[in-house]
């Protein structure tokens, strides 16, 4: 309709890497996996997938890809070995059905029925069909949604494991720390633009940005040298960014020794990569 749910991003993804488009609920990082997917029709620009267009990519495209959705529709009556026999019957380059069961990890839960699966254990099920006919690239929306933390964790291990496959993945997530934990690049995008893109260690900055030096304000006459002697903060703190921590801790803390203060509560902190997605996407502007 009206909405304009991805507006012009420019994206380049390369062989081999895990990537991650990274995002809130609404962004448009659905839309633009269909779109690469050959699941939705775009309405303007160029994209290549796999050297093909995918809105024209015929079986041959389609034997080269998986995908995980948010959600699936597995027959819930079959077995887990049965499952992913009758998805790998589709493809003529699967890979062997017992490798697949065993690196997704449910080898003692190949004979059980998925309606009897955890929910954890059920999206395992989702990655071993995604991955039965041996793609090139493997698509995963938001793969670890609804879990809890240590089927999170047992997740990205499966798919830190898929990575000594040689799969490229395209994974959208809007858990910070999947990201951080998974991907060798990031991409931000929010109201249907990307913001930002980059490694986790640099994105938005993180890189460059200062370090947060923060300590109670000490009771002394001598005051702490500049630029520590700001202003303490409502809760008593003195919180100031250096750009060069080394030497200007180096001065913070000579200066405490030679004058006996008490440096209380004293921390050193760097942007999270939390922080940097927050500081990106609460623009109103990207709202």
């Amino acid at each position: 309709g009206e909405v304009a749910a991805v507006r012009g991003i420019d994206l380049t993804i390369e062989n081999g890497e895990v990537f991650a488009l990274l995002g809130p609920n609404g962004a448009g990082k659905t839309t633009t996996v269909e779109i690469l997917e050959g699941h939705r029709q775009r309405t303007s620009g160029e994209v290549e997938v796999l050297g093909v267009d995918p809105a024209r990519g015929g079986r041959d495209f389609r034997e080269r890809i998986g995908i995980v959705l948010q959600s699936s529709g597995i027959d819930r009556e079959l077995t887990v070995l049965e499952s992913v026999r009758l998805y790998g019957a589709m493809y003529p380059e699967r890979l062997p059905i017992d490798d697949v069961i065993e690196l997704t990890g449910l080898t003692e839960k190949a004979d059980a029925r998925v309606k009897t699966l955890s929910g954890g254990q059920r999206r395992r099920v989702d990655l071993a069909l995604g991955i039965v006919g041996n793609p090139d690239l493997l698509f995963l929306d938001e793969p670890t949604t609804g879990f809890d933390p240590s089927a999170r964790r047992k997740s990205w291990e499966l798919i830190a494991n898929l990575r000594t496959l040689g799969k490229t993945i395209l994974l959208t997530t809007h858990y910070m720390d999947e990201a951080q934990n998974l991907a060798d690049r990031v991409a931000v995008i929010a109201g249907g633009v990307i913001v930002a893109a980059g490694t986790p260690a640099t994105l938005g900055g993180r890189a460059d940005s200062g370090a947060i030096v923060a300590f109670r304000s000490p009771v002394t006459a001598v005051a702490p040298p500049p630029p520590f002697d700001a202003a303490p903060g409502a809760d008593g703190f003195v919180r100031v960014e250096v750009a060069d921590l080394a030497p200007a801790l180096h001065a913070l803390t000579g200066w405490a020794v030679q004058h006996r203060v008490s440096l209380d509560g004293l921390t050193v902190t760097s942007p999270s990569l939390e922080d940097v997605y927050l500081q990106l996407t609460q623009d109103d502007h990207h709202a």
